[in-house]
């Protein structure tokens, strides 16, 4: 796209050049910035910046910057696009849905398959020996809890999740040897999470952590299934970590699906089936 820009600059009119150069000198920025700011960085009007991307072959100043975000973030670090009171639907639109997928591709191009491999071998164990396995999580991460029970449990993997406090302490002084518990934090300095996670560990359970590198939680737990992204709330920080963290857990119970193997194909044909029947009686 850039290239493509560049190849045009020759045939547009000097105020349109100066637009091309903008967002070729800082694509980033260009894609988030209000229409106001970047004719005042171009000098130029803002019809000129919407006849720009026109004659780039777009429908508009929204459509460009869409297809420029796309084009710029993807397999990068995460991009904050903040919105803008002059913003239209669309524009909050892609930005805030720009901001889960950036995360996303931040996560897949950082993760360590390492971590998630120990993680999955755990479960798995912990399944097949018929031990406990446990989720916990506090505020938005206690819904990622609960939604990682109903996917295990639609696995066959029986597990229990708890967003209380009380109830993870309680529930991590009943764990031992050969349990798992997975806890989730998008800070990972949750007092209560830490205190289930170091009183769970100090049992002998294994502890799995999905939270942001560095913080108090990854270093308390065994294994740690980094999921970092930056705190602020002007930047969706709980819906998008929760997105984060769900897609996480997508990973990690399909990791533990295909471990478990042909064990599982009955009960979930089982499943289907019980569920077929209901649905059409």
């Amino acid at each position: 796209m850039l290239d493509r820009i560049t190849a045009s600059l020759p045939s547009l009119a000097p105020a349109e050049q100066r637009v091309a150069q903008l967002v070729l000198d800082d694509p980033r920025a260009f894609a988030h910035l209000p229409v106001r700011e970047l004719a005042v960085r171009a000098r130029v009007s803002k019809p000129t910046v919407v006849r720009f991307c026109r004659s780039m072959g777009y429908d508009g100043l929204a459509d460009f910057k869409l297809k420029l975000a796309g084009s710029v973030s993807e397999g990068v670090p995460f991009i904050h696009r903040s919105v803008d009171a002059d913003d239209k639907t669309n524009d909050v639109l892609v930005k805030v849905v720009d901001n889960a997928v950036a995360a996303f591709l931040q996560y897949r191009n950082a993760a360590s398959t390492n971590a998630l491999e120990r993680a999955a071998e755990a479960i798995a164990s912990t399944w097949q020996t018929g031990r406990r396995i446990e989720f916990y999580g506090a505020g938005n991460s206690g819904i990622v809890a609960q939604d990682a029970q109903h996917k295990f449990f639609r696995l066959g993997i029986t597990s229990i999740s708890t967003s209380d406090g009380h109830m993870q302490v309680m529930s991590a002084t009943l764990l031992g040897p050969g349990d798992c518990a997975v806890i989730i934090s998008n800070s990972g300095r949750t007092r209560d999470l830490m205190d289930a996670a170091d009183i769970a560990r100090k049992n002998g359970a294994t502890t799995i952590a999905i939270t942001a590198s560095g913080s108090p939680l990854a270093h308390t737990c065994r294994i740690h299934l980094a999921a970092d992204h930056p705190e602020g709330y002007d930047r969706y920080s709980p819906m998008v970590s929760r997105l984060l963290h769900l897609l996480i857990i997508d990973v990690l119970a399909t990791c533990v699906a295909l471990r478990i193997g042909s064990p599982l194909q009955p009960i979930l044909q089982q499943m289907k089936d019980n569920l077929r029947a209901k649905r059409y009686t």
